[in-house]
């Protein structure tokens, strides 16, 4: 087995797992600023022609 490692995670990274866990399936768009999440945007529609 190898190391265990803790990492401490922001309550930002929080939300942004939360977000992830309750989309299901999809695409987000993560808008990143001084290595923390700022922003998602969630796609709602992709029409391929």
């Amino acid at each position: 087995m190898g190391a265990r490692y803790k990492i401490e995670v922001d309550e930002k990274e929080k939300k942004l797992i939360d977000w992830i866990r309750k989309i299901g399936y999809g695409e987000l768009r993560v808008i990143i600023q001084e290595n923390l999440p700022i922003r998602i945007e969630e796609v709602k529609k992709s029409i391929k022609l």
